[in-house]
């Protein structure tokens, strides 16, 4: 199919709060660490802490709010989450223009930042499932990753050129601008949101639901357990399934009840976990997850030793530093629009394990960068290559993410990923920091590029082929995957 697929004006606004928060942020990427700089005067270590361990908090308060979030209507929760994004940026420049800026407020705000951010991607991808057709995941997620990239492009030279005329806190208020104006959009799409399921109800309602309809039970591939195997077997999964979410299993005649759990105890820490549970018991998601939890962090721990290396070593100046980086986005374009077409025509699992070796086999020659022109060209080249490969993998990834999740645990898996994400890119910081310090940024960047080529080996086995999605062309009968 040529052209451009339409995915409906509610989605349409969707993409638009998207996109309006990502280029307000893109405007503002950065700034915390430059006002501290400027405004505070604060040194290395603050500075640094600054960048690591807000995130890393923020990621750890956003895991009891994933059961929260996750039988709540999506929406609303998204309007909440850019609102609370949107008072806490605005602090920043009130505390300035009064005087009273401090370290530990920005640190406070970067807390309260990141922790809204993971519980307003997940509502939005559970949102983004009940909205969009599962044929059109991978559309809809290779749009946002385009998005994203462009954001990247533009927001920072732009940002930079903002700041140097209007003073160092006009990013933050243009960054706190955008989450209003994305509440904005999210109230937009109107209609009523389908509600979600009380707690312990949805698995038992997709159970009853395949016992009326014949439709197969799915197994920890995603793959269907065809009802010819026995009734026993669709029995057994049902069984299953309240305990996976901290429900009392099944007890033979005559036993007595046990005592009721009470709140805070079991049930809870169970709800809290089952994202984690989800991934690690499907044997696809748990490898693309180990995965993705090393490529990303080994990639970003390379930021700052980068940094280090260019503007302290060799001498690069600050314009240099930025075209470096943000010229290399538009590949994210590039990348991100071919998704779709590169599914279709080689199928899923060639662009895991293809796309996803590609991703990890580039960082190893930023160890050989140079002073100079040639030096500049070799950055770029390798964050090219990078970006290019990693924005055709993205949304490959997200769609099936969100296919092989059920509707009663896309926000806590979501969160999950994020929450280990987050923490293996503040892990491998503070290690390449450490070994960057003892050796030199050079030698921390050559562990990094070697470490990160072994990262194909957690990829998916071709005996644990992800199935096809229904987009493409080659797709099998998959009865019972969950869309």
């Amino acid at each position: 199919m040529r052209g451009r697929r339409r995915l409906g004006r509610p989605f349409g606004r969707l993409w638009a709060a998207y996109a309006v928060s990502a280029y307000g942020s893109g405007l503002g990427f950065g700034a915390f660490p430059l006002i501290a700089v400027l405004v505070l005067h604060a040194g290395p270590a603050e500075v640094s802490a600054l960048s690591a361990v807000g995130p890393a908090v923020g990621a750890l308060i956003a895991v009891p709010l994933a059961p929260w979030v996750e039988f709540r209507h999506k929406r609303p929760v998204m309007i909440g989450m850019d609102l609370v994004r949107c008072a806490a940026m605005a602090t920043i420049p009130v505390g300035y223009a009064l005087g009273r800026l401090t370290w530990v407020q920005l640190l406070v705000v970067s807390v309260v930042v990141a922790a809204a951010k993971i519980a307003f991607n997940a509502a939005s991808g559970a949102f983004l499932k009940a909205l969009v057709r599962p044929d059109d995941l991978l559309v809809a997620n290779a749009r946002f990753e385009s998005t994203n990239w462009s954001s990247i492009a533009v927001g920072p030279p732009l940002g930079g050129a903002a700041i140097g005329l209007f003073g160092p806190v006009v990013t933050v208020i243009a960054d706190a601008f955008s989450y209003l104006l994305s509440a904005l959009c999210l109230t937009a799409i109107g209609g009523r949101e389908e509600a979600p399921q009380p707690r312990g109800e949805a698995p038992r309602a997709e159970a009853a639901a395949r016992r009326t309809t014949g439709e197969a039970a799915p197994s920890a591939t995603g793959d269907a357990i065809p009802r010819t195997t026995t009734e026993a077997a669709t029995r057994t999964t049902t069984e299953a399934l309240p305990q996976a979410i901290g429900d009392a299993a099944p007890r033979p005649p005559g036993e007595p009840a046990p005592p009721p759990t009470r709140k805070g105890g079991p049930r809870r820490t169970a709800g809290l976990l089952d994202g984690w549970r989800h991934i690690m018991g499907h044997p696809v998601l748990r490898a693309l997850y180990l995965n993705q939890l090393l490529v990303a962090g080994l990639i970003m721990a390379t930021e700052p030793l980068l940094a280090v290396l260019l503007l302290r070593r060799l001498g690069f100046p600050p314009w240099q530093y930025g075209l470096a980086f943000a010229a290399p986005c538009l590949g994210g374009l590039v990348g991100s629009r071919l998704a779709r077409r590169v599914v279709a025509r080689h199928g899923r699992s060639a662009v895991f394990r293809t796309v996803g070796t590609l991703r990890a086999v580039w960082l190893i020659g930023l160890a050989f960068v140079r002073p100079g022109v040639t030096g500049l060209v070799t950055v770029m080249a390798v964050e090219l290559a990078i970006i290019v490969n990693m924005s055709l993998y993205t949304p490959v990834l997200a769609a099936y993410r969100l296919e092989h999740t059920p509707k009663h645990l896309v926000a806590r898996t979501l969160t999950a990923w994020s929450v280990g994400q987050q923490a293996a890119i503040a892990l491998c910081t503070a290690l390449g920091g450490l070994l960057a310090d003892a050796t030199g940024p050079r030698t921390a960047l050559t562990a990094a590029g070697l470490l990160i080529l072994a990262t194909p080996l957690l990829l998916p086995r071709p005996d644990r082929t992800p199935p096809a999605s229904p987009a493409e062309p080659d797709a099998t009968a998959h009865a019972g995957t969950a869309p």
